[in-house]
């Protein structure tokens, strides 16, 4: 064998070997961090239903999260009973965005419950079954949606197939529960 085709194969193994590598690695990606890594910028249009307000906003740009915008979604993701705010995982507006993205990205994501505190949790958990006394809206993890022209049923199978972490699906109160703790489904 000549020097020419020894190089040829070593170069041919090392592409192989190369293109193995990233097949694997997409293979063990969370399908979450494969759906915003493919986009540009990240945005989100949000409507709170108990305040009235709206924000359209760019949220990630330029491979890094933007403080005064992430400032912005906190303020409107804020706990409307107290008016206490929290910082948002910014996973979770990533599982909010992705999930909207599957769903056509048109209108608003409608909030249900962003943040709450301790005090409105502990009022809602005593008037209400199904509120977890630890619930991860009280750390910024977990909001519950509505996507008008959306079912309940199809907003949580986007959710769930970004496998972002637990996804629960209240069809008689039309919001879908996401939040960036461990994945599971209800």
């Amino acid at each position: 064998m000549n020097r020419d085709d020894l190089g040829e194969r070593l170069l041919s193994r090392r592409l192989f070997l190369g293109a193995g590598l990233g097949a694997a690695t997409l293979a063990f990606t969370n399908p979450l961090e494969a759906a915003v890594r493919a986009l540009p910028e990240r945005a989100l249009r949000l409507y709170n239903i108990h305040t009235g307000e709206w924000l359209k906003v760019v949220y990630w740009a330029e491979g890094r999260y933007i403080t005064k915008s992430l400032s912005q979604i906190n303020a409107l993701l804020r706990d409307h009973r107290s008016g206490d705010t929290h910082p948002m995982d910014p996973r979770l507006l990533d599982l909010m965005a992705a999930t909207h993205r599957r769903l056509g990205g048109k209108g608003a994501i409608h909030i249900v419950s962003g943040y709450r505190s301790p005090a409105t949790n502990a009022l809602l958990a005593s008037a209400t079954d199904g509120v977890a006394q630890g619930s991860l809206h009280m750390s910024g993890k977990a909001v519950d949606i509505r996507i008008p022209g959306s079912s309940t049923r199809t907003i949580g199978r986007a959710a769930k197939s970004l496998k972002g972490g637990g996804v629960g699906t209240y069809p008689g109160s039309k919001f879908v529960h996401l939040d960036t703790g461990r994945i599971r489904y209800w």
